[in-house]
């Protein structure tokens, strides 16, 4: 029986001729299609969360967040949010460093856990500003210091305020309830996700000391808590239903501003159609007929609106509407 394999005389000549290029070697299909790779085990993050609408339910939040912080600590601080980016879990806890006050919370009906990691500088520049200070930070802090209690009572205020500005700003799509889990100062300890798993992370950047330094606060979703929500974000943030107390005061206000406006009504007895040359023929005194419709229309601004009985009503020439007119009818 013939063997299919070459000889080692074959493999010795085919790879001479493949280096001296005696033997083409791209004469297959498809040679000129680039090839992408993709890992079967990672998630596509371009498929199913709407970042667009995470930032605005960021940017109703922080307007919250700014004012509760306001009445606490007495100040106001300077929050801003940053754009929301998706990245691995394990990407994200390389940039960070203990201590933190690393907070584990649950927000029904969102299933998992989510973590609020609050800078130690916005903890003191906080705890400064709620005792009377100017709101000055900290230095670089020992890996393993722990928070005091009174430091300890600040965050727990920070977080209530974060918690209510976070319910408000996602009530527009979803009745959210916050839930305080556990607290830790290392963000190793954080698992809320495998490192390779995809996470949606908010950081709030602020200006945490008087000298200038900054601080942060991190709000970071694990990417398969916002993935079932994911056609409440593509249909982007609301403002309501419209049946809130507000927006109803707000219509009666502007119809009542509405009701005010001025509007020129002129009333069409009828119309003839002529020439231009006819037009230009006429003279003084002469006639013009037309057939006269039932009733006249009456335009405001130009806008066919009535139609209307011409009579008079006293010593004036008066109308009175007769029914509707009905846009593309005569």
């Amino acid at each position: 029986m013939k063997s299919n394999l070459l000889s080692e005389e074959e493999l010795s000549a085919l790879s001479s001729g493949v280096q001296d290029g005696s033997i083409e070697t791209d004469t297959g299909f498809n040679t000129r299609v680039r090839v992408r790779k993709h890992d079967l085990a990672s998630e596509d993050s371009s498929l199913g969360v709407n970042v667009s609408s995470v930032d605005m339910i960021n940017e109703r939040f922080i307007r919250l967040f700014r004012l509760g912080l306001l009445e606490v600590l007495r100040t106001s601080p300077r929050v801003n949010p940053t754009r929301v980016q998706i990245l691995k879990f394990g990407d994200y806890l390389k940039g960070l460093k203990a201590p933190l006050s690393v907070n584990i919370v649950r927000m029904n009906p969102l299933r998992g856990n989510s973590v609020i990691i609050i800078d130690p500088n916005v903890v003191f520049s906080s705890l400064d500003s709620f005792f009377g200070g100017f709101g000055k930070g900290v230095g670089e802090l020992p890996s393993g210091r722990l928070f005091t209690p009174t430091e300890s009572r600040i965050i727990k205020i920070i977080l209530e305020v974060f918690f209510r500005s976070l319910t408000e700003a996602w009530s527009p799509l979803l009745p959210l309830e916050c839930e305080h889990i556990s607290s830790e100062i290392n963000p190793q300890f954080a698992q809320i996700a495998d490192e390779n798993d995809l996470v949606v992370l908010s950081r709030f950047e602020a200006d945490a000391t008087a000298s200038g330094g900054r601080g942060f606060i991190d709000l970071v979703y694990p990417y398969a808590t916002l993935k079932p929500v994911r056609e409440l974000l593509s249909s982007r943030l609301q403002s309501g239903d419209g049946n809130e107390e507000s927006d109803k005061i707000w219509r009666q206000q502007l119809a009542a501003a509405v009701g005010d406006a001025k509007l020129d009504l002129r009333v069409s007895l009828g119309e003839i159609k002529t020439t231009l040359h006819h037009l230009n023929n006429l003279r003084e005194g002469e006639l013009l007929f037309f057939k006269k419709d039932e009733t006249a229309l009456m335009s405001a601004n130009g806008v066919p609106a009535f139609h209307v009985a011409v009579g008079t009503r006293g010593s004036q020439v008066a109308v009175q509407i007769d029914h509707e007119h009905v846009h593309g009818k005569a």
